[in-house]
Order: structure tokens, then sequence, then C-alpha cells
């Protein structure tokens, strides 16, 4: 009978622990709702920027900085010299086409179009247009990670691309909070994560590509003094400098660009 009693006690006892550890489990947060790491945009450095350029892909690389500029009859190609914000090469992109994203693949450039569902094929060193790409939907944002083109469309989706056809290989889902997070737009690939500006504000954030999840979430708010907002248009251009880890972010319509750290 004493055994009974302590074997009955033991099972009451187990049965108890486990429903402990099932309870703290089941209360804590999964890695897919987990709160994304707060950050914010300290400036480094501030350099001036074309106050008429729409902002819509910006690149940075071999102490070059290439832009693509948005808006039908004002859209263009370019390289500027970020000391001075001055354009020193610029090809214009003809009407009806409002161009979107940008991203470098060797020795090409790649530079999306809204809603006509063409990539652009440039030269880098030219600018010469020597090819053509198709697509599926609209295009907003872009970027290479060093094997795939990474693509935005303005929803919560990332389209994982073949760079010589542009062929979609896989999609991400992007969540932040364990919410789809739509708006994504500008993009810029920094090893296995996708930063990408999030439409109509002036937060940024990092996306594990492996799990679509926002690790981070940046605040870039307040950047540009009250004189200087004055018809401007959303905070758009993310472009990463590997030498220093920095990264050069401005807007559309913007007058200045800024070099910042992501910090806490």
């Amino acid at each position: 009978m004493r055994a009974d009693v302590s074997r009955l006690a033991a099972i009451f006892l187990l049965v108890a622990v486990s429903s402990v550890l099932v309870r703290t489990i089941s209360s804590q947060p999964s890695a897919a709702t987990q709160a994304p790491l707060a950050l914010k945009a300290s400036v480094v450095r501030t350099y001036p920027h074309d106050r008429a350029a729409f902002t819509q892909g910006l690149i940075w690389r071999d102490g070059a900085l290439y832009e693509s500029t948005g808006l039908v009859g004002r859209s263009s190609l370019r390289k500027v010299d970020l000391a001075t914000g001055k354009v020193t090469k610029q090809v214009d992109v003809p009407t009806p086409y409002f161009a979107e994203g940008l991203a470098d693949v060797g020795n090409r450039l790649l530079q999306l179009t809204w809603q006509h569902g063409r990539v652009f094929v440039y030269d880098k060193g030219t600018f010469g247009r020597i090819g053509e790409l198709h697509y599926q939907g609209e295009g907003w944002g872009l970027c290479h990670d060093g094997r795939s083109i990474v693509m935005s469309s303005g929803s919560d989706a990332l389209t994982v691309r073949n760079p010589a056809t542009f062929a979609v290989t896989r999609t991400v889902k992007v969540t932040m909070d364990g919410q789809p997070l739509e708006g994504l737009n500008e993009l810029e690939c920094v090893g296995g994560e996708v930063y990408a500006n999030v439409w109509t504000t002036e937060t940024i954030v990092r996306i594990d590509m492996k799990t679509g999840r926002v690790n981070a979430r940046i605040d870039a708010s307040g950047l540009l003094a009250p004189t200087d907002r004055v018809g401007v248009d959303v905070l758009n251009g993310i472009a990463h400098d590997p030498a220093d880890g920095t990264f050069l972010i401005t807007g559309k319509l913007w007058p200045k660009l800024f070099r910042v750290r992501f910090v806490r």
C-alpha cells in the first residue's frame, strides 16, 4: 500500500511539473512573433542631394553612387558625385515608363519599371542600354545579394530571382511581430539580410531572408530640418558602404543625403 501511494505521489508530481513546463514554454514568444530590435539612424555626415531627384533606387559601388529616379517624363539612371551631389552621368528613361529600383550585377545595372513589367539592362561603365528583362506585376525595389536578385512590389512578399533570366526562384513572405508587413519598397542586400524602406513611413526594416521575419526596425525620422521638408516626398533610398559598415540614405525630392549608422 505504501509503495502504491509513493507511486501515485510521483505520478502527480510529474504531471504538475509537466503542466508548469508547458505553460512556461507556451508563454515564451516564438521566433516568428519575437519583437524586432529597435534601432535608430545616427548621422555621421550630410551631403547635398538633387532636390529634383525622385529617388527610387540607390547603390554605392567602388566609390561611386548610382541612382534611379522616377516619375513619368522625369525618370533617369544617374551616376552622382557623393561629395557635391552633382550628376556626372545620366541617361533618361523615355515615356511612358516610370523607373523604380536599381541593382548591379557585375558590369550590368538593372533598373525596374513600375507598371510595365520591364527591367532595363545597362552597361555600368557607359550607361548604354544592352538588354531587357521581363516580369509580371509591379516593380518597386531591387537589390543583388551576390547570387540572386531580390525584388519588392509594395506587398508583403519579396521575390528572389535569377539575375540572368529574372525568373522567380522563391518567394519570401515578410512578417513583423507575427503579422504581414506590406509597403516594402527600396531594398539593399547585405549578407543574408535585406534592408527595406516601408512606404509612407520613415522606418527601415531589416529582414532575415531565411525566415522572412523583420529582426530590426530602424527609426529614420527627424533627419531633415523643418525648412528642408517643404515639398519633399517619402524617405526612400538605401545604399550600404562595406568599407565602414555605414549606410547612405535619402528620400524622394530630398535636398540632402545622409551617411548613417544604425545604432541602439
